[in-house]
């Protein structure tokens, strides 16, 4: 079996992925249609950034929390019920005509959104356990995640020649109801946790804990927000270059974003290869850096042409994947698998306060300055994060690690199965930080 989609459970559980993608994708352009009939052409921008405001806090302060309060339930049916959740709150959005109506249905959509998504991550690995094919699975989720920014607008022009606005909702509804049949259809791993009985705001810091002590994680966190600083110019500017220079945004901002998304796909693709090479760390800060460089040689050249600008929309994409698609492996490598869910919603938290930060500094920047000269100012920063990554991620970063338990009695638990010497009973294993190792070990003795 070469391909994930070989593993019954992951093709409905992708299945799933899809739907929901495609469900969270409509209800965006409806959320933006909604805001204009309710605000007005005058206040429509305010209300869409309410909304979207909304969404980076639920995201940013509730992930962790979710996965804490989702931790007594099984895997399985807590999905469901955030799909279910999550569609029967789209119905009313459909009928909604205040301000604090849609901001307040928007607000529980995402906040059951920042439950669902790391859950949904943390059960994969557990799917599809053989790496190389876990490595597949996730090109697979990152191009379904392209294909869903790239598409979505479109499908949703095509249901609004025979549709109104409101009716974006329903269908999204409709989607999340086929996802809700595809998890049912699969079978999803009991988790193991060990945390029932602790503290909850115990249990809650837990993934943050476990994100911060270990280095890799740490890297991993400072390159995903190295590319989001200049990324962000691409997602937020994309549609004013294309007016400002190009002379017709309708036209050239869907197609710009479509080279966008193939490139997005070739890097998707080319994940497994790479990473099999040259590793997460070297794969992950090539991307980095080949964001970077994209968004100098743009800033750079006067006038590109419509050739250039595809070929380095090709690579802005490219090297978005290169960043963001390793990323579950190296949490699956960094956290017992008990532990996953809360490492895997400390990485979704943490990431989109990344972007938080750099939504608004690309717009800012994109108003003192040139559109050029404000990619110009991102990719450098980019480049510099990338570098800091680099130095606090370690080249050397073996996953057996030597280390030693001198508090730990002789026939404690942790030690029957891993042989150990000496009077600080040294063993060597896969190290993650928990409860018996609060500390990160470099392994040198």
């Amino acid at each position: 079996m070469n391909s994930p989609l070989g593993n019954r459970d992951f093709r409905w559980l992708f299945g799933a992925q899809i739907c929901s993608l495609v469900g969270v994708g409509l209800l965006t352009v409806g959320l933006s249609l909604a805001a204009y009939r309710i605000g007005g052409a005058e206040a429509a921008g305010q209300v869409l950034g309410l909304l979207l405001a909304l969404k980076m806090v639920a995201y940013v302060g509730l992930a962790p929390l979710a996965e804490s309060l989702l931790q007594a339930v099984p895997r399985k049916a807590a999905l469901v019920a955030l799909d279910v959740g999550r569609m029967v709150l789209l119905i009313p959005m459909a009928f909604t005509t205040d301000i604090w109506q849609i901001a307040a249905l928007s607000f529980l959509f995402f906040s059951m959104s920042a439950g669902f998504t790391p859950l949904y991550q943390s059960v994969i690995p557990d799917v599809v356990q053989e790496e190389d094919l876990y490595t597949k699975a996730l090109s697979w989720s990152r191009v379904a995640y392209t294909l869903e920014a790239v598409l979505s607008p479109v499908i949703a022009g095509a249901l609004l020649t025979v549709l109104d606005g409101s009716s974006l909702f329903l269908v999204a509804a409709l989607a999340f109801s086929v996802s809700i049949t595809s998890i049912l259809l699969a079978q999803v791993p009991k988790a193991m946790t060990t945390d029932g009985k602790k503290p909850f705001l115990h249990r809650a810091s837990k993934g943050l804990r476990i994100y911060v002590r270990t280095p890799r994680l740490r890297g991993l966190f400072l390159l995903n927000l190295a590319l989001s600083l200049s990324m962000a110019w691409v997602l937020v500017n994309t549609v004013a270059y294309a007016g400002a220079r190009l002379g017709d945004s309708e036209r050239y901002y869907p197609l710009l974003m479509t080279f966008y998304g193939m490139g997005a796909g070739l890097g998707a693709f080319s994940i497994p290869h790479l990473v099999k090479r040259i590793a997460e760390r070297r794969t992950m800060a090539l991307g980095a850096f080949a964001f970077a460089a994209c968004g100098a040689v743009f800033a750079a050249w006067p006038t590109p042409g419509l050739a250039a600008l595809g070929a380095i929309w090709i690579g802005f994409g490219l090297s978005s994947s290169l960043v963001l698609t390793p990323g579950g492996l190296v949490i699956t490598r960094s956290a017992n698998t008990e532990d996953r869910a809360a490492v895997f919603a400390a990485q979704f938290s943490l990431s989109h306060a990344g972007w938080l930060l750099a939504y608004p500094l690309a717009g800012w920047l994109a108003t003192q300055v040139s559109l050029e000269m404000a990619m110009l100012l991102l990719s450098g920063l980019t480049g510099a994060v990338a570098l800091i990554a680099l130095r606090v991620w370690p080249a050397q970063d073996p996953e057996q690690r030597v280390h030693q338990h001198p508090d730990l009695s002789e026939d404690h638990p942790h030690l029957r199965n891993i042989a150990s010497t000496g009077p600080d009973h040294s063993h060597t294993h896969a190290y993650h930080i928990d409860d018996l190792h609060p500390r990160w070990d470099t392994g040198h003795r």
